[in-house]
This record gives structure tokens, C-alpha cells and sequence, in this order.
């Protein structure tokens, strides 16, 4: 059940606010929950196929290479 009088109620008043409390309501609407964690860009890489090619790469690099930090 839609509650087209609470719309209507939450329209006039997000069309009564300053931009600065627009650009505030859209922060905590849209962005706060769009961050994506660590553990889920580790997932999307490894799903994907952008980093496939450092399967066929060979190691050139060891441990005893550069110098400590």
C-alpha cells in the first residue's frame, strides 16, 4: 500500500530546504551506504578479469630485491 499523502508530505518539505540541507539529505540518502568495503573490492577483483593476466606473468621480483623499509 503506497502512502501517496506521506510523498506529498516529504516532497513539500524536501522542496523547502536550502541547497546546503538538500546536498546534506542526499549525502545520507544516497552515499553513506554506497562505500564499498575492503573485503567486498577484494571480491569484485577477484570475480573479475582485469587482474587475470598476473596468472601468465612470470616472477621476476624475490624478497632480496630493493631495499628494506
Amino acid at each position: 500500500m503506497i502512502n501517496t499523502q506521506l510523498v506529498e508530505s516529504l516532497a513539500q518539505v524536501i522542496q523547502s530546504l536550502s541547497w546546503e540541507e538538500r546536498f546534506l539529505l542526499e549525502e545520507k540518502l544516497f552515499w553513506e551506504s554506497a562505500e564499498i568495503s575492503s573485503k567486498e573490492i577484494a571480491k569484485i577483483m577477484m570475480l573479475g578479469d582485469a587482474f587475470k593476466f598476473l596468472e601468465t606473468e612470470p616472477d621476476i621480483y624475490t624478497l632480496e630485491d630493493g631495499q628494506p623499509v
